[in-house]
């Protein structure tokens, strides 16, 4: 099965993988801005995600693996690699086990280590959603608002709304198999894996996902990288800042 995406533009190919939760549509408007660059962008869904396959086994192992089958569905032989949050986990796995493939590898607001699980209250609310009652976004937004109390979260979660069909609403992630699975979100790149490609490692300012600890650690694994920060941001950087987000892109790409 491969994965689902939507290709924007001709030229080098440039692909974007989103984070847990989350799905290619978030990364529509920068996308756009990086295709008049003569880019062929490539914005994926993973497995579990957005309109890509529902698989009971989700890993970051086997996330490469979907990903190197779309490369080589799409005859990608070499590719700009930007991932965020989780997308940036599988982004730096696949850039280890596939150096050649990489020319140069983005990573949002995300390191190599361990993080601990702390996505319940999110997952929970999400799950008790009921749709045989929920009929419209502004009551399943009420709904989640008894779990998530931030307003921008909510919508960026509430983006997974879709029509299943006549006046029914649903899902788009595979909640069940996300829920079951969300430590695997967390897991640590192997830290005997070495990455070579160039590598810009991108922080929201507010965000506590790199901390001054983890540059270190970063440092052990990838040969050639560089940290930038991007003001007025927290996690969610690209959404929060997307000028400053697009600029240090650039920068590094030029």
């Amino acid at each position: 099965m491969i994965l689902h995406s939507k290709i924007i533009g001709d030229g080098f190919p440039f692909l974007i993988l989103h984070g847990f939760l989350g799905m290619s549509d978030n990364w529509k408007s920068m996308g756009l801005k990086l295709s008049k660059l003569g880019y062929q962008m490539h914005l994926i869904d993973q497995r579990n995600h957005g309109r890509s396959f529902h698989d009971q086994t989700f890993s970051y192992e086997v996330m490469v693996d979907d990903l190197k089958n779309y490369c080589e569905f799409h005859q990608l032989k070499k590719i700009i690699l930007l991932g965020h949050s989780m997308g940036g986990k599988t982004a730096m796995l696949f850039a280890a086990i596939n150096p050649a493939m990489v020319a140069k590898l983005i990573v949002a607001d995300i390191s190599p280590r361990f993080y601990r699980i702390h996505h319940q209250k999110i997952l929970e609310g999400l799950s008790n959603l009921d749709f045989s009652t929920i009929d419209s976004r502004k009551k399943a937004d009420f709904e989640l608002s008894k779990y998530v109390d931030d307003f921008d979260t909510r919508q960026f979660l509430l983006k997974n709304l879709y029509w299943v069909s006549s006046g029914v609403l649903g899902l788009r992630i595979n909640l069940k198999i996300l829920f079951e699975n969300v430590h695997e979100v967390g897991e640590s790149l192997p830290t005997n894996l070495k990455i070579n490609s160039e590598t810009l490692f991108l922080k929201g300012e507010k965000s506590e996902y790199i901390l001054e600890g983890d540059i270190t650690y970063i440092a052990n694994q990838f040969y050639n990288f560089s940290l930038k920060t991007i003001p007025n941001s927290g996690h969610w950087l690209h959404a929060e800042n997307p000028n400053a987000f697009f600029t240090e892109i650039l920068n590094f790409l030029s």
